[in-house]
């Protein structure tokens, strides 16, 4: 049965819950979709990460359920897409009795990358077109014949300034977000400024912990310690059940996992297992 993050958060049943990153394969063909973590609560289907043709996101939702019974979040990003293209892919994803979506800008394309943006809507823009689908009313004002009803996430980085991004999540929320989940956080102090800087933020936040690996690749900065403690051969697993042990002592109650990504773009979530498993024992 399906379930929606919010069901499942930590202020839902007082236990953490885990969101594990997955990025959809660069083939439709069943043996090229790696088994995402059991253990992990919520598998999200990333859009297209590294701006490359991959499985479609809502497509790879479904599939996770189907093939692994896994409670899957598909990804929407307002770069590629119009506002009619957006929301029939929503009541698409309605159809295959998907629940969870997280909104996202999406990476600007570079001149290398031969495609156009779209944006015909901004992420919180999109996020509270969601809501209306929600209430049962398209982009044109149009009722439906029957509302969605989707659990919406929404995207902060805590790495681009704490201020700006702490007002960007609340106006996310007041346009529809139920839940939030960060780009990976590696200063505990940065989990107490962003909660006081939200003002009593009431919706769940998933704090994003990275798991690194010798030859990885990471988006986000990594401080000086942690390189040098994985330089040193500290395990990544180790290194990022530290950083979240951290991060719950300064509040945090929910977990965005971030796998180790391969600089070929394959991901390791047999690492992801293993710190879900350890984190589950404490």
């Amino acid at each position: 049965m399906m379930m929606k993050v919010t069901d499942r958060s930590s202020a839902t049943t007082g236990r953490p819950a885990f969101i594990c990153d997955y990025s959809p394969p660069r083939s439709g063909r069943p043996e090229h979709t790696p088994e995402p973590p059991a253990e992990a609560d919520f598998v999200s289907a990333a859009y297209n990460p590294g701006r490359a043709v991959r499985v479609n996101s809502v497509a790879m939702a479904a599939a996770l359920r189907h093939r692994y019974a896994a409670n899957p979040i598909f990804t929407l990003a307002t770069r590629d897409m119009n506002r009619l293209a957006l929301e029939s892919l929503l009541l698409g994803a309605q159809a295959l009795e998907l629940e969870n979506v997280i909104v996202v800008a999406g990476d600007p394309f570079g001149s290398q990358d031969a495609a156009a943006t779209v944006n015909d809507y901004r992420a919180t823009e999109l996020i509270a077109a969601i809501a209306r689908l929600n209430s049962g009313i398209d982009y044109r004002g149009r009722g439906l014949r029957a509302p969605t009803d989707f659990c919406i996430g929404a995207t902060v980085d805590l790495g681009r300034g704490l201020e700006e991004e702490a007002q960007l999540a609340v106006r996310k929320v007041q346009a529809g977000a139920h839940f939030l989940i960060t780009q990976p956080v590696y200063d505990p102090a940065a989990v107490r400024r962003f909660n006081d800087a939200c003002g009593g933020l009431t919706v769940p936040v998933f704090y994003g912990v990275g798991l690194m690996e010798p030859d990885g690749v990471s988006f986000a900065a990594v401080p000086d310690w942690a390189d040098d403690a994985l330089a040193a051969g500290r395990s990544g697993v180790d290194i990022a059940l530290e950083v979240w042990t951290n991060l719950q002592a300064a509040g945090a109650t929910d977990c965005y996992l971030v796998p180790p990504i391969r600089r070929n773009g394959a991901r390791n979530y047999q690492a992801a297992r293993e710190f879900l498993q350890r984190a589950a024992n404490g």
